[in-house]
């Protein structure tokens, strides 16, 4: 892929690195001339210039772009960036990292936004997972929230303990994605045993979420 990343600090150079490392084609953009160092990453496309500015976006030939990523620290120019990858260049995914979680409800689709990152609301859900073991905890939404990666851990004493995946009875509308053992990550098979400790990853409705419970806790 070719992906387009505004935001040249240490969250985007993160990034950067990680889609390099598995052979993408990466472009770094940033209006501060102090962080558009192209030895830092090397491999890079690297380009100085506003990423709000429909022009500096030509140039960057962002309609070229399989998905934009707004990784700025300034909550207004990744939605500016979202909005005009997706109405002016018509990327087909825009991914935004959203600073302040007061500014959550704006990172929508109505804004070009397909994917928000919240860094405060993902530790905060990594917390809970450590603490709340069976009890399902909410990673984060799809789709404006029309669905959600949920995680449950299974107790000792759930029923399922012991039993293959295709004996568990899940509610209508939600499916097991994964199954996180330990430093092993399953995916799930009808023939794999279900074992205590178990992080059990599901893609849910929210009205799911409760008969998602019942079936698998005791």
């Amino acid at each position: 892929m070719r992906v387009a990343i505004a935001g040249a600090g240490a969250v985007g150079r993160s990034i950067a690195r990680e889609l390099l490392g598995k052979h993408h084609q990466v472009l770094l953009i940033d209006k501060d001339p102090a962080k558009v160092i192209p030895d830092r990453i090397k491999g890079a496309e690297w380009r100085l210039g506003d990423a709000c500015e429909v022009a500096n976006l030509e140039e960057a030939r962002l309609e070229e772009c399989d998905v934009v990523v707004g990784a700025t620290g300034d909550d207004k120019a990744n939605l500016v960036l979202s909005l005009l990858a997706k109405t002016e260049f018509a990327v087909r995914r825009v991914v935004a990292r959203i600073n302040h979680p007061a500014n959550e409800w704006l990172f929508t689709e109505a804004w070009g936004v397909d994917t928000a990152v919240s860094t405060p609301r993902v530790l905060a859900s990594l917390v809970e997972e450590a603490v709340e073991v069976g009890d399902i905890v909410r990673l984060f939404g799809i789709r404006e929230g029309q669905a959600n990666l949920v995680e449950l851990t299974l107790p000792e004493d759930a029923p399922c303990s012991g039993k293959p995946v295709r004996d568990l009875r899940l509610p209508k509308d939600t499916t097991l994605v994964g199954i996180v053992r330990g430093k092993r990550v399953i995916t799930p098979s009808p023939e794999e045993p279900l074992e205590a400790g178990d992080e059990l990853l599901f893609i849910a409705l929210p009205n799911s979420e409760d008969d998602l419970r019942n079936a698998v806790l005791p």
